[in-house]
């Protein structure tokens, strides 16, 4: 698999199309983190590890609001084809600061506000409204 990450938020975008609950992946620093990030936004319920297989998987429990996916849209900003990369200035704002650009800096996997609060900008990994 070259892009991790995208399959990911591939998986979770399939999920909610089809009105599912929870969903696997295969567990990895980098997904958990940015799993990390999505739980404390508030757009998933939460995650854990699953044990027990050959391979380690994080379950993730979906987040809905009357029916409606919580995730209205889920986009890969740097993929392993052009990485994207900005600083605290550039980071962008996701319609209007109502969604969240992630991003992977210096001192670890935040949110835009949090690393825009840190002065810290980074690779901008995907974003999220």
């Amino acid at each position: 698999m070259n892009d991790p990450l995208g399959d990911m938020l591939t998986r979770i975008r399939n999920a909610q199309m089809r009105g599912k609950s929870t969903v696997r992946t295969p567990a990895s620093k980098l997904r958990a983190w940015v799993l990390d990030v999505l739980a404390d936004e508030g757009y998933i319920r939460g995650y854990e590890a699953v044990e027990g297989t050959a391979h380690p998987e994080i379950e993730i429990s979906l987040k809905y609001y009357e029916g409606t996916p919580v995730i209205r849209e889920l986009k890969r900003v740097s993929k392993p084809g052009r990485r994207v990369y900005m600083g605290v200035g550039d980071i962008p704002s996701v319609r209007q600061g109502l969604g969240v650009s992630i991003v992977s800096t210096s001192r670890g996997v935040m949110s835009d506000a949090a690393a825009r609060s840190a002065n810290v900008g980074g690779e901008v990994l995907c974003t999220v409204f």
